[in-house]
C-alpha cells in the first residue's frame, strides 16, 4: 500500500519561511510527477508547484520567485521551500504524487493527509 506523509507546516509571521516535506512509502515501482497543492477555506484546491521525474518544475504565478520545489528520488521525498510568506499563503497544503505501485502496470494519483500553513502576525 502506498502512502504519502507530509511534515513541516505551522504558524509563521509574514516574511518568514517554512519547509514542507512529503515522503512516499510502500510497495512502489516508480514515482513520476510530485507536487504540492493548497486549499484555503472556501476556495478550490489549487496547484502550488510540481516537479517531474526529469526535474522539470512548474509554479503557480502567485508563488514564483518565493517558493522552490525539489525532490530526492533516493528517499522518494519532495520538498517545498517557502520564503517571503504572505497571509494569503495561509492554507492546508497537500502533497500529490503519480506513483506506479509494484503490483500495477499503471500510475495512480496519491494524496497526503495535508499540513496546515498559517501566515499571521
Amino acid at each position: 500500500q502506498v502512502q504519502l506523509v507530509e511534515s513541516g507546516g505551522g504558524l509563521v509571521q509574514p516574511g518568514g519561511s517554512l519547509r514542507l516535506s512529503c515522503a512516499a512509502s510502500g510497495s512502489i515501482g516508480s514515482v513520476n510527477t510530485m507536487g504540492w497543492y493548497r486549499q484555503a477555506p472556501g476556495k478550490q484546491r489549487e496547484l502550488v508547484a510540481a516537479v517531474t521525474n526529469l526535474g522539470r518544475t512548474t509554479y503557480a504565478d502567485a508563488v514564483k520567485g518565493r517558493f522552490t520545489i525539489s525532490r530526492d528520488d533516493a528517499k522518494r521525498t519532495v520538498f517545498l521551500q517557502m520564503n517571503s510568506l504572505k497571509p494569503e499563503d495561509t492554507a492546508a497544503y497537500y502533497c500529490n504524487a503519480e506513483i506506479r505501485p509494484l503490483s500495477a502496470f499503471r500510475t495512480a494519483s496519491y494524496w497526503g493527509q495535508g499540513t496546515q500553513v498559517t501566515v499571521s502576525s
